[in-house]
């Protein structure tokens, strides 16, 4: 245990300013901008901002350029960096409270809960979120992907990615319009590039919207740089993924605590 004397963790003195804790709960929703941020905070433009650097140096927020427009910057939540520091945190306080190992997973039920996953092209983001979710629940969660300009096939890429990282086969699959699942409800609706969120059009079951701003990783040059691109672009939806378990499962769980 620590001395009393000794000065809160990093991770403390940055989430504990009533205005950053805002900010921090806000992403931990999706991927906003600053003039979405400042309307859902109530706070002015210049004080988000001020308190959304901070939150980046500390490692607990990360930004990128808007794909749609690069006047703009998309903030997202660090939720790694953020569950070390919460870790280290609690073990600062206490050794007791350091989290143990997690179990090893088993089989799970998930529950009439359906997800859709959106890009413009449905040939390399969306369906390799489609993929992964499917992969990592084992079916157990309906999900499916479409694009607002969907290209011929999937890239060669995002199969040969999938298929070498995680075992995964998407040979047979084809992009398909997001019109075409007009008639469907949603649970999720998460689109992962930024043109698509400006058009994405509006789904029956009022469904939760989520964005993740992911760049294109077909924009660049082709060959190495291009696999190592999407083995990139893999890895971060991968973990995208993996965080929006918990969420799943405790929509599975008010859906059959309902039924």
């Amino acid at each position: 245990m620590g001395s009393s004397s000794q000065a809160a963790p990093a991770f403390v003195r940055l989430a504990a300013h009533p205005l950053r804790w805002r900010l921090l709960t806000a992403l931990a929703a999706g991927d906003l901008r600053v003039r979405e941020l400042t309307a859902l905070v109530d706070a002015p433009q210049n004080a988000v901002s001020y308190h959304l650097r901070l939150l980046r140096e500390g490692g607990l927020v990360t930004a990128s350029r808007s794909s749609f427009d690069g006047r703009d910057s998309y903030y997202r939540l660090a939720l790694d960096r953020c569950a070390q520091a919460l870790a280290d945190t609690g073990a600062v306080l206490h050794p007791a409270l350091r989290p143990a190992p997690p179990p090893p997973a088993g089989p799970r039920r998930w529950p009439r809960v359906s997800v859709l996953f959106a890009c413009t092209g449905n040939s390399a983001r969306s369906p390799i979120a489609e993929a992964l979710l499917r992969h990592h629940t084992a079916g157990g969660v309906t999900v499916a992907s479409a694009g607002s300009r969907p290209r011929p096939s999937v890239h060669p890429q995002a199969v040969r990615m999938l298929r070498e990282e995680y075992g995964i086969d998407i040979a047979g699959r084809r992009p398909r319009h997001l019109d075409t699942l007009r008639d469907h409800r949603f649970d999720y609706v998460i689109t992962l590039c930024d043109k698509v969120r400006e058009v994405c059009p509006e789904f029956g079951g009022d469904p939760q919207r989520v964005h993740w701003s992911i760049g294109d990783p077909a924009a660049g040059p082709a060959g190495r740089a291009e696999h190592a691109a999407f083995a990139r672009a893999g890895a971060v939806i991968d973990a995208r993924v993996r965080h929006l378990l918990p969420v799943i499962a405790q929509t599975s769980e008010a859906h059959h605590d309902g039924t």
